[in-house]
């Protein structure tokens, strides 16, 4: 089977290549003597099954955020899995109430306040790795054009959106969808959590998912790939969650297509006992047995999701300040809460990560997998170098260090800084 990033442009391949310029290894079980890491085996723990692999992140009194050491076990025994015929599927998980919480940016912060750039450059560039095997990881016998729709997504998104919207929306990311990984999103699932789960065939949430992007209030960006993910949910809601960091259940998820199937807390353990025992890696074999302890469900009224129409007129803007003035114009004639908790929300992130964030989504509408985890890495490294902004490091410090949660760097206004220097935001998008 062709591999989808030999179809790719020369160029983008190339810029690919020095992110990910180490070479696959395809033994059946992993080196672990050149990778020797006692904290990364225990906190990345592996059960053998039948025809499959389980990937268990385990640092739940951390909740399961990543580190570079976990993140480099994940890719190299995905790397072992790959042509092992053997494996026919993958799932992944987490220990606790957390699936995986994003990136361990307290450890980062306090590393490059030490002058350790270079773990957090490992870190980002392993990370960006990771995640463009997953987009360009492909099983035997598996064929990524025969993509499995759960018809709990399709009557879930008929309830609330246009289904021919929808599909639109999703056409274009079903390569991404490619490879036969089994993620259960149960608990947290924020920042690069997503970005490490949303690659594969199948997306399990449940009754205690919860799933966001909270990077802006932290002073950096969504990342990990999500400017292609975000910006292809229907409508603007993509640029409503990544500006406000607001939260999706699971039944939310499954109502706009990021995660195919929806189960349970309590029958999890079923679930996994039945996947554990299959002996086939037909995806029409897994799915069924997935849709076995799933459920029917819709948003509730209180979901956000019903009102994508408000969310569209006031996050299609071009602008941050355009979205602001809309939402303010909007509130002045309601007496909707919503309004308020939303323009909060967007004045409590920072201003600079705001207009970064919202360029990197809508260019990332227009761009491949690949070529958004390349400027998205670029942007990653840029945002914790101090060079434009300390927006990261004191955003990190007041919401989860000191836990004060004034920012002092912040250039917190009632409205965002129009004054703002253009070229600080063109840097941090990674533009050369």
């Amino acid at each position: 089977m062709q591999r989808f990033k030999a179809l790719l442009p020369q160029q983008t391949r190339s810029s690919l290549r020095t992110l990910c310029s180490h070479r696959r290894a395809f033994s059946a079980q992993p080196n672990y003597a050149k990778h020797h890491d006692d904290d990364s085996q225990e906190q990345i723990l592996v059960e053998g099954r039948a025809k499959s692999r389980a990937a268990i992140l385990n640092r739940p009194s951390s909740l399961n955020s990543l580190n570079a050491s976990m993140v480099a076990r994940l890719k190299r025994l995905y790397d072992s899995w790959e042509e092992n015929s053997d494996i026919g599927f993958v799932l992944m998980k987490g220990s606790g109430r957390a699936f995986c919480s994003g990136a361990d940016v307290v450890r980062l912060y306090h590393s490059l306040n030490e002058g350790n750039t270079d773990e957090a450059e490992q870190f980002f560039k392993t990370l960006y790795s990771f995640v463009y095997l997953q987009g360009t990881y492909l099983k035997p016998h598996v064929n990524s054009g025969a993509i499995i729709q759960s018809q709990v997504g399709e009557s879930t998104s008929v309830a609330i959106l246009e289904q021919n919207d929808i599909d639109l929306c999703w056409t274009c990311m079903k390569i991404l969808w490619a490879f036969m990984q089994v993620a259960i999103l149960d608990g947290i699932t924020m920042g690069c959590g997503s970005g490490i789960s949303l690659p594969g065939m199948f997306r399990v949430v449940t009754d205690k998912t919860v799933f966001s992007h909270p990077e802006a209030q932290i002073g950096f960006h969504p990342d990990a790939g999500a400017s292609y993910v975000l910006s292809r949910l229907p409508g603007y809601l993509g640029e409503y969650l990544a500006l406000t960091g607001d939260k999706l259940n699971g039944v939310e998820m499954i109502a706009c297509r990021l995660a195919t199937h929806y189960s349970l807390n309590a029958r999890l353990s079923l679930l996994e006992e039945r996947l554990g025992k299959l002996i086939t890696d037909e995806p029409s074999v897994v799915e069924s047995s997935l849709a076995q302890y799933g459920d029917l469900v819709y948003p509730d009224r209180s979901s956000v999701l019903h009102r994508i129409d408000t969310i569209d007129r006031c996050f299609s803007h071009e602008t941050v300040e355009e979205i602001i003035e809309a939402l303010e114009k909007e509130a002045a004639e309601s007496n909707d809460e919503w309004y308020s908790t939303t323009l909060r929300r967007i004045r409590e992130a920072s201003p600079l990560s705001l207009k970064v964030t919202l360029q990197s989504i809508r260019e990332g509408r227009f761009e491949t997998l690949d070529k958004c985890l390349v400027r998205e890495y670029r942007m990653s490294l840029r945002g914790i170098s101090k060079h434009v902004s300390s927006d990261f490091f004191e955003g990190v410090r007041a919401r989860m260090v000191d836990r004060d949660f004034a920012p002092k760097a912040y250039l917190f206004c009632p409205r965002i800084c129009t004054f703002m220097n253009p070229v600080n935001t063109i840097f941090l998008l990674g533009v050369t």
